[in-house]
């Protein structure tokens, strides 16, 4: 009896123990492309996590830098073309800074701005009682010399005398004032301590 050709033969399926890597080529194509997929995927997670992930660490430090560095050239490039005008800042500081110091006395000049201040006081009206030097003061950049007035006026007097110190062409600054009444006048006894600078030279 002959076979009916129109039968159709379906292909022997495999067992789960015959899967092994010696014949992969026999597999169902379904399991080959899963394998494949599955190895494909593995390889590119080695790869990140071995490679890629590094490169991108790099390239955010890199970034970074790189702002940094952007910043640091916009910074540089202000400067650069804002240089002459610094420069002319600078020579006016430096006028300005020569200036002061000139209004510094001297060691040597400290008698006649002694002289100023009591000449400033007798054009006030004041009775001079006592001008005396205090013990100077060191700081970072000058020293400082207090020097202790005891005086006697009206208020006017006081007030005139003060603006004439101010006018003085020394720097002399005004602190402590103290304004009591005069035992036996209507008058008052003025104290205050004035304060005079000069250049603290790198020696002392």
């Amino acid at each position: 009896m002959q076979a009916d050709t129109n039968e159709v033969v379906k292909p022997r399926s495999l067992d789960i123990s015959e899967f092994n890597a010696d014949n992969i080529g026999v597999w169902p194509l379904q399991y080959r492309a899963l394998v494949c997929v599955l190895l494909f995927v593995t390889v590119l997670a080695v790869g990140y996590f071995l490679h890629v992930k590094e490169l991108y660490s790099n390239l955010d430090r890199v970034a970074v830098e790189e702002k940094s560095l952007r910043d640091a050239y916009q910074q540089k490039a202000f400067e650069a073309a804002n240089l002459d005008a610094y420069r002319q800042q600078m020579a006016e500081v430096e006028e300005s800074f020569g200036a002061l110091l000139s209004q510094l006395p001297g060691d040597t000049e400290v008698p006649g701005l002694l002289e100023d201040i009591t000449e400033v006081g007798y054009g006030s009206s004041l009775d001079i009682k006592s001008i005396d030097l205090q013990p100077e003061n060191a700081e970072e950049f000058y020293i400082e010399l207090p020097i202790k007035i005891v005086a006697e006026g009206g208020y006017h007097d006081i007030a005139t005398f003060v603006s004439g110190v101010a006018g003085l062409p020394r720097i002399v600054t005004l602190h402590g004032f103290s304004i009591a009444n005069a035992e036996d006048s209507n008058r008052q006894v003025f104290e205050v301590e004035a304060k005079t600078y000069r250049y603290k030279v790198q020696d002392e």
